[in-house]
């Protein structure tokens, strides 16, 4: 599986550890940036990470930030992507159960470190239930 994953200076610590965690379990990763803990603007490494999914370079793709907030909403303004903020397990399986999400935007200033990786875990391995729920996404795009 191919994951595209992005930060901004908030998110960093923890895109470094979820790609660490990401490649030791097999799963092919490209890293969008940022690349340091200096001060970045989150919209250079989600609209990135986004098309990518987007274009299907990608399976799924993982943004972090201090609210999850600003890469959510950047995210979002691309056609086909269903990024969802998760700061519990159980909202990341919901979000691939019922939304078909591609993109987990998850709040680095919220969640513990052991909490994001099970959050990443959870919502790569779920998958779309479909029925009554297709019709519902199919309704989101403009």
């Amino acid at each position: 599986m191919k994951i595209a994953i992005g930060s901004d200076h908030a998110g960093f610590e923890y895109k470094e550890a979820l790609r660490n965690w990401l490649s030791k379990n097999s799963y092919e990763v490209k890293d969008f940036g940022t690349y340091t803990a200096d001060s970045a603007d989150y919209a250079d490494f989600a609209h990135p990470v986004a098309l990518a999914v987007e274009k299907k370079e990608f399976d799924f793709g993982i943004l972090v930030c201090g609210s999850a907030n600003g890469v959510a909403i950047t995210a979002n303004k691309h056609q086909g992507i269903r990024a969802a903020i998760c700061w519990t397990d159980e909202l990341a399986s919901l979000a691939r159960q019922h939304n078909d999400a591609n993109i987990v935007c998850i709040p680095a200033r919220f969640v513990s470190p052991e909490l994001a990786e099970k959050i990443t875990d959870t919502f790569l391995r779920e998958t779309f239930e479909g029925g009554r729920h297709a019709r519902r996404v199919d309704k989101i795009s403009c």
